[in-house]
């Protein structure tokens, strides 16, 4: 018996089972309707914007790509195949980014990192996000993929996240005259060959380190790269996808992003803009447009025009309706609506932390980490010393809010 060709029967005959192919027709008319309405009321760009944040959906949802649990596994189990595929994204993303930032041109496109400053608010921040993860059980893009996935939890999370950014806005102002260092980029203190071996060096030091510290607790590891006779191509449309397609999947699409936005992927810019529409929506009297947060160029527009409109808003979209799609394909998409209420209470807080942490630490673990590491700029390391400490103490904090 030909064991791939049983296993594409079989995955076709689930997915025309009649439950499966109600949500993969819902979430195709979705994705569809989206971008037709987007391209015909604003262009391209938008369009394309919604696409690639689809696209990153499908490679998150399907990679099961995340941060919280992978920090969580190795904090408590000593578990480190997702630190080690983290490594790997970040290796081939600097190889890509480094010398295109230096260039400062992609594709005919001006593009610019993320170099930030050193200060009180990233330590701040980063805290509290990285204990905001923990309780909630899901970082910025994790959420977004998780209710993509019909796991209905995230919606207290965003909606705390949401609120959280928006009273982060209103402290702004105080956290930016805090004691801070001026941005240190690598890239042009060192130059981008320099600052790519000296990144490689530092990741391979973190991949080597959770393999030791994994089989002296083991005996063994587990791999990023899966095996399996399953078909490449079933693999592909069904998953699950090994971590490391994952990894590859990720810094091509944040590449892809560097090119279209003209600055790497980022996923927290939008939480703020939610939290002021609502507010906005509830004519509650906060004269947003005054606070400093909102005076930035661009920050302002964001508040007047529609969601359609925000590049972020549209990514993390596309990333909410991508994961849909993918475990629609993959005959995995149920609701998932149960949620004691210590849960409840419990994502609702952590999304206040996670909002106001990367409100003011200049990012998530997308754009404060990654997009800082890739970069090349030393506020992506000190966001995650604080982060990974926050998550230590928040993963402490769970036992006490009555979470597993």
């Amino acid at each position: 018996m030909n064991t791939l060709n049983t296993t594409s029967t079989d995955f076709k005959t689930q997915l025309l089972e009649p439950n499966k192919l109600f949500w993969l027709m819902l979430s195709s008319a979705l994705l569809v309707a989206s971008a037709v309405y987007v391209f015909n009321e604003h262009g391209t760009f938008e369009l394309l914007a919604l696409i690639l944040g689809a696209a990153l959906g499908v490679c998150l949802l399907q990679a099961s790509f995340g941060f919280t649990t992978a920090w969580r596994e190795l904090i408590s189990k000593r578990r480190g195949a997702g630190i080690r595929a983290q490594m790997i994204m970040l290796s081939l993303s600097v190889l890509l980014f480094f010398p295109t930032l230096a260039s400062g041109e992609l594709f005919g496109q001006s593009v610019a990192g993320f170099v930030r400053p050193l200060g009180l608010s990233v330590v701040a921040g980063a805290f509290m996000f990285g204990v905001g993860m923990q309780i909630a059980s899901g970082c910025a893009s994790g959420n977004l993929y998780h209710l993509g996935g019909g796991q209905l939890r995230a919606i207290p999370v965003m909606a705390g996240f949401s609120a959280g950014a928006l009273w982060a806005t209103a402290d702004y102002e105080w956290w930016t005259t805090l004691p801070q260092l001026a941005p240190i980029g690598l890239i042009e203190l060192l130059g981008p060959i320099t600052a790519i071996g000296l990144n490689l060096l530092l990741f391979t030091a973190i991949y080597q380190f959770t393999k030791r510290l994994e089989i002296k607790a083991h005996g063994s590891l587990e791999e990023c790269q899966s095996t399996g006779t399953t078909s490449f191509a079933s693999k592909l449309i069904a998953g699950p996808w090994p971590l490391i397609w994952g990894a590859v999947g990720l810094t091509i699409l944040n590449f892809a992003t560097l090119a279209l936005m003209g600055r790497p992927w980022a996923v927290a810019l939008a939480y703020p803009v939610w939290g002021a529409k609502v507010a906005q929506w509830l004519e509650l009297d906060l004269e947003i447009d005054f606070w400093t947060y909102w005076m930035a160029p661009g920050r302002e527009e964001a508040l007047y025009n529609s969601l359609s409109q925000d590049p972020a808003s549209l990514m993390n979209g596309g990333v909410i309706l991508g994961a849909f799609l993918a475990a629609a394909i993959a005959g995995k998409f149920t609701l998932k609506m149960k949620m004691p209420i210590q849960n409840f209470l419990a994502s609702l807080l952590g999304g206040v932390l996670l909002g106001y942490g990367a409100t003011i630490a200049y990012g998530c673990n997308i754009g404060a980490f990654v997009g800082g590491v890739v970069s090349g700029s030393l506020h992506g390391w000190l966001w995650i010393l604080f982060a990974f400490a926050g998550s230590v103490i928040g993963l402490k904090l769970r036992p006490l809010l009555r979470l597993k």
